[in-house]
């Protein structure tokens, strides 16, 4: 499967930005999927995972309130909505997916076997 990111950019503290992650093949429905966040100096941490039907999620502590993630099987798309955005934010997201965890959510990067470019999102004070 191929992933493509959108949806960085430019915002200032307290604003709201939406990423899509757009897959392409027609298995899309069978992947977990994950949102990933990398700051310079910093490793590649989760922000939030879904499982393959959207029915389960699992967050970060640090975005859990501020940040939604959801899919639309039908589009082959999973979003990350962020809201509240704090300068901490400021990262290269990157979406993956998972093809073998079955119905649970993946929470690990050694977990996701395909992964997306990343769109850059940056927050300002």
């Amino acid at each position: 499967v191929q992933l493509q990111a959108s949806g960085g950019g430019l915002v200032q503290a307290g604003g709201s930005l939406r990423l899509s992650c757009a897959a392409s093949g027609r298995t899309f429905s069978r992947y977990a999927m994950g949102w990933f966040r990398q700051a310079p100096g910093k490793e590649r941490d989760v922000v939030a995972a879904i499982n393959r039907s959207g029915g389960s999620t699992y967050y970060a502590d640090s975005v859990k309130g501020r940040f939604t993630i959801s899919r639309d099987n039908a589009k082959n798309t999973v979003y990350l909505q962020m809201n509240s955005l704090e300068p901490d934010d400021t990262a290269i997201y990157t979406c993956a997916a998972d093809p073998r965890s079955g119905g649970n959510i993946a929470t690990q990067t050694y977990d996701y076997d395909y992964w997306g470019q990343g769109t850059l999102v940056t927050v300002s004070s």
